[in-house]
């Protein structure tokens, strides 16, 4: 198994309908602990589980896998900033400036120059 911070290249995902955790493991440069960990901080990781809570990756979790390994271990997020970055990036939109807020601070501002000055 390669150190996660490894640039070697990844091997080609087979043309498979489902991986094991271990083949996953493989194919990712990545421990299943590891897998089993970002499970639960990424959303959008949800391997099917079947029969004693085995776990089957489809090649888009693959692929999802890969993602989030690039993100953490070669692009430095954090796993919350690699989270937001999966999501699309999607913030909290700030609300619009109102105009006559804005003028009514400018007044406030100047008039405490002018009493500073």
């Amino acid at each position: 198994m390669l150190d996660p911070g490894s640039n070697k290249e990844l091997p080609e995902i087979p043309a498979k309908r489902y991986f094991t955790i271990g083949e996953v493991s493989e194919l990712c440069d990545v421990k299943q602990h590891v897998l089993r960990y970002w499970e639960t901080e990424f959303e959008s990781l949800n391997p099917v589980k079947r029969r004693g809570n085995r776990r089957y990756y489809q090649h888009h979790d693959v692929l999802k896998v890969r993602e989030i390994r690039d993100l953490l271990y070669h692009q430095g997020y954090t796993i919350g900033g690699a989270r937001l970055r999966l999501e699309g990036g999607r913030r909290p939109e700030a609300p619009s400036a109102d105009p006559q807020l804005l003028q009514g601070m400018r007044r406030e501002l100047e008039e405490i120059l002018r009493i500073l000055g």
